[in-house]
């Protein structure tokens, strides 16, 4: 059970002004008046504001944007809070507000405890600083003494894995290694309250993971209070006790992850979710011959989705474009979890049916499977290849990102538990115990 309250969010509110430029104001044919007035006019504005010490705004207009409207929530000790919405949803916004480096505009923030706040990457370093030196400022700003400081330092140092360079200024780190100091740092200098943005996805699969850890060990062991801002539903699902949804800067649901996470991608359906293959997206063995345009899992009425309920079976459409003749073309399918690994693989020629002999032209395929997964996140690639040599035309290792999502309560496919210890659930006969005589 939660503890205390230890953040108080009441009625909040951020709001930024943003420039535009008027129309006609790019026309290279204005007279010289014209833009003398404008120039004036956007001078007096701006002096204007500087007085009353306003943001300074480019652009001849002025237009008012929320990020943040109406937000009221409070968290307990102890609670692992997932933060979820789309892109400009105002989640990096809230965390900016909690972390105290944004003001609000309106509403008020009870925090109670020290906070740690790791978001974009870099922040809260000092770049000419070196690493060695930023671990004590960082501790330093924290209310830590050197003694506690030097206590943790060499767990720090161990869990970021960047012992070679620790003297060196941070200005000279890659995006990875700021990461992984900045978590280090942030996770073991005993702040009450953890705020996490999605910068984790910066760093590698492993790391990640080590992260993720991190933050269940800090929340079980010490009661710390942590914030997490993630597009990975399966790491929000596996972590949080609790999620919220925000949606055009409003809170829209809090509650359990899983109905949240359900709440979000039922509602991103009705967002366009075309599955078109950018051509700027890496593909591997090009050959020229053939190429994927397009991937989709296909919901109900053959309506594309992002997400299908676990036991239901998936059926995925790929279209393709033949730019030269081939013959004993054959497609691949391969579903894939968060660490890339792959789970399955489908092949348009199983079961004695013959490559696909095509003349130049756009074409388009289904398969359905039947496999039980269990909930999380997963990606499918693609492939196209020849039958006879194996030949690979073209291929894309990750060409969507879906979920499997918990199964309704009244179903057999409901899985009640909070950690899911296999991918696949098999098809399975159980019979009734029978009772054994025992020995004479």
């Amino acid at each position: 059970m939660p503890g205390d309250v230890v953040i108080s969010v009441e009625k909040l509110s951020k709001r930024y002004l943003v420039g535009h430029q008027s129309a006609g104001a790019g026309d290279s044919y204005q007279s010289l008046r014209e833009a003398l007035v404008r120039h004036g006019r956007n001078m007096a504005r701006k002096t204007l504001d500087m007085a009353r010490g306003r943001q300074i705004i480019q652009g001849d207009e002025v237009e008012e944007f929320w990020a943040l409207k109406d937000v009221s929530f409070e968290v307990g000790q102890g609670e692992v809070v997932g933060i979820i919405g789309r892109n400009g949803a105002g989640k990096s916004t809230l965390l900016k507000v909690l972390s105290r480096i944004t003001e609000p505009t309106k509403g008020r923030i009870t925090l109670r405890g020290r906070v740690a706040a790791l978001l974009e990457v870099g922040t809260g370093f000092h770049p000419e600083l070196t690493g060695r030196e930023n671990i004590f400022l960082n501790g330093a700003i924290l209310g830590m003494t050197k003694a506690e400081i030097r206590a943790k330092f060499d767990e720090i140092v161990d869990f970021s894995e960047v012992e070679k360079f620790l003297d060196l200024p941070v200005k000279r780190y890659s995006s990875g290694m700021h990461v992984r100091l900045s978590f280090a740092v942030a996770a073991h200098l005993d702040p009450e309250i953890l705020i996490v943005d999605e910068v984790l996805a910066v760093g590698d699969v492993n790391f990640q993971k080590k992260c993720l850890g991190k933050m269940k060990d800090v929340t079980k062991t010490d009661g710390r209070t942590v914030l997490f801002v993630s597009h990975n539903m399966s790491a929000i699902r596996s972590l949080c006790t609790r999620a919220i949804l925000l949606r055009q800067g409003g809170l829209s649901k809090d509650g359990n992850p899983i109905e949240v996470i359900e709440d979000y991608l039922g509602a991103n359906d009705a967002a366009s979710f075309d599955g078109l293959i950018s051509d700027d997206l890496p593909r591997v063995y090009e050959t020229g011959e053939a190429r994927v345009r397009r991937i989709q899992l296909l919901g109900d009425e053959g309506r594309p989705t992002n997400h299908v309920a676990m036991g239901s079976p998936m059926e995925w459409l790929v279209q393709f474009e033949v730019l030269k003749p081939v013959d004993d073309l054959l497609v691949e399918l391969g579903m894939l979890d968060t660490d890339m690994n792959q789970l399955t693989q489908s092949l348009s020629v199983l079961h004695g049916r013959p490559g696909y002999n095509l003349t130049p032209g756009r074409y388009e395929v289904r398969v359905r499977i039947d496999a039980v997964f269990h909930p999380g996140s997963y990606s499918m690639l693609v492939g196209l290849h020849h039958q006879t040599d194996g030949a690979t035309v073209d291929w894309i290792e990750r060409a969507v990102d879906f979920e499997v999502m918990n199964g309704p309560s009244d179903s057999p496919y409901h899985y009640s538990a909070r950690e899911v210890r296999a991918f696949i659930r098999p098809p399975e006969t159980w019979t009734e115990p029978k009772r054994l005589v025992e020995p004479a």
